[in-house]
């Protein structure tokens, strides 16, 4: 009974840990465009998610392989105690530059959380179908956090301001830190001393995804060619250089040889494409909603709420099949299916639509998730030694991670670059409505009606139809995406869920 109680504590420490990092996630997308709003930067509006993304994969693969060498407690509280610095750092932000600093700082700690956590949950319970019982829990406190995610951060940037959005994680932080200090056991698999850490590895994985990330932010903004080519050529030099370190390197940060395991390199292409899908529709659908459609913080969040909550009944509902069943990939085609014809759905709303319809839309769109995130964490670890379960996890979420770094960065740089082409074409008021801020901040919006006149509603209707149509561009990239994740599917050989003794 002791080790039970244990357990489930520590579970319920690794619960708050992952409700504190789910919400800083979903409250953040639906006060996003209020901040762009006061802080006056809607062109590091990509950069408040990027720059988060980027950190975090960066560190991930460097505390999968610390815990997997030291073990994971000490790297959960270390992760705690800046993950909520940080969220008080980004509460306090002046400038969207400090917030985008700050997010970044955050990340780090986002990362060493995310890889720490779910990697402990192999550690307590070795046989696969014991933790898909007990990540029942995960799931709950996903979906709690999920759940009152987007209308807490809708209702909060409305009426205590978006600042108190990142103060959330204060209070969840604190209680983390105790359910994790007192419970969480310290579990290492491996007797010998620890290795050193491959830092020259760390350090070429940071240069490669930091020359990646802004020459994608550069290439549609006309920045001087030379800083392309500089950015490509590093990136593309270092990128090589990695490949070659880590083939050589005893005791690698990224261990190549996962990737040629054909149970294991479909999984990781998987976690990338779904990364990219995901958190392009986390981060522009509330855009949608509220550039496009005008609709205030709160109405936001209550509708991009239906997506958040069924992520955790689609964890469930696969939870209760997908160990039933003699070939588990069938739940990814399931997965995927529901999430295409979210975002179909997605990419024809207009500003007319039936709310109900919306909120419909959002709910297949996160049973879809729900069906997929899961299986992927599960498949990876249940085909990885004992003694790579932190390294295998760190590579799936790095990958989820990159994948989200360039669906935001790449639907980004598409929906503003139409925007503004599109509205530089009117005459006269072209340049002014061209800035997307007027569209999600009230007193420049008041200021040109005031300037414009009579015309301003009508321009500022056009303007709205064009932020709609180009998110809906944007979507309609998520769903090539989405067919060649359903392609490399169709290869990934079939899964096979079992106790492995190793």
């Amino acid at each position: 009974m002791g080790k039970f109680r244990e357990r489930l504590f520590a579970m319920l420490g690794l619960c708050f840990v992952l409700v504190m990092v789910a919400l800083d996630q979903t409250v953040i997308g639906t006060a996003l465009p209020t901040v762009v709003a006061e802080l006056n930067g809607f062109g590091l509006y990509a950069w408040v998610g990027t720059a988060y993304l980027l950190t975090s994969v960066i560190t991930v693969p460097i505390f999968g392989k610390l815990g997997d060498e030291h073990g994971r407690k000490p790297f959960v509280l270390a992760a705690i105690l800046l993950f909520t610095a940080a969220s008080m750092l980004c509460g306090i932000s002046m400038s969207m530059l400090q917030l985008v600093l700050s997010r970044a700082l955050q990340g780090i700690g986002g990362g060493m959380l995310v890889i720490a956590s779910f990697a402990s949950v192999p550690d307590l319970f070795p046989d696969p179908k014991e933790r898909l019982r007990w990540q029942v829990l995960f799931s709950t406190a996903f979906g709690l956090a999920n759940a009152v995610g987007p209308s807490l951060g809708g209702y909060l940037t409305q009426y205590f301001g978006w600042r108190s959005v990142f103060f959330v994680n204060l209070p969840v932080g604190m209680l983390s830190l105790f359910f994790v200090w007192k419970y969480l056991p310290r579990i290492r698999h491996s007797e010998q001393p620890p290795s050193p850490l491959d830092w020259s590895g760390a350090a070429l994985i940071a240069l490669t995804l930091t020359s990646l990330q802004l020459f994608v932010e550069w290439l549609p903004e006309n920045r001087p060619a030379s800083w392309l080519i500089a950015a490509a050529l590093v990136g593309l030099s270092s990128l090589f250089l990695l490949l070659w370190w880590e083939s050589k390197c005893e005791n690698p940060v990224l261990p190549l040889a996962m990737f040629r395991k054909r149970e294991l390199a479909p999984l990781f292409f998987l976690s990338l494409m779904m990364g990219f899908c995901m958190f392009s529709v986390m981060y522009y659908a509330p855009l949608m909603l509220q550039g496009g459609f005008g609709l205030p913080p709160d109405r936001a969040g209550l509708l991009v709420t239906p997506l958040a909550v069924s992520i955790t009944v689609g964890s469930i509902i696969n939870g209760r099949i997908v160990t039933r069943i003699a070939v588990p990939n069938r739940m990814l085609f399931a997965g995927l299916a529901l999430f295409g014809a979210a975002i179909f759905g997605l990419s024809h709303l207009e500003p007319q639509t039936a709310h109900p319809l919306i909120a419909a839309t959002m709910m297949t769109a996160g049973l879809g998730i729900g069906m997929l995130m899961p299986n992927l964490t599960l498949f990876v670890q249940g085909n990885a030694h004992r003694s790579q379960l932190g390294v295998a996890t760190a590579m799936l979420q790095s990958t989820r991670m990159i994948g989200g770094m360039l669906g935001t960065a790449i639907v980004g740089t598409l929906v503003s670059h139409r925007y503004a082409s599109e509205m530089l074409a009117i005459p006269n008021w072209g340049k002014r409505l061209s800035d997307p801020q007027i569209l999600v901040n009230h007193r420049l919006a008041s200021k040109f009606a005031l300037e414009a006149g009579n015309p301003a509603a009508g321009l500022m209707n056009r303007a709205r139809f064009s932020m709609v149509s180009a998110i809906h561009h944007g979507f309609w990239l998520v769903a090539v995406i989405l067919f060649l994740a359903f392609w490399v599917t169709i290869l990934l050989p079939p899964i096979r869920l079992g106790n492995r003794h190793e």
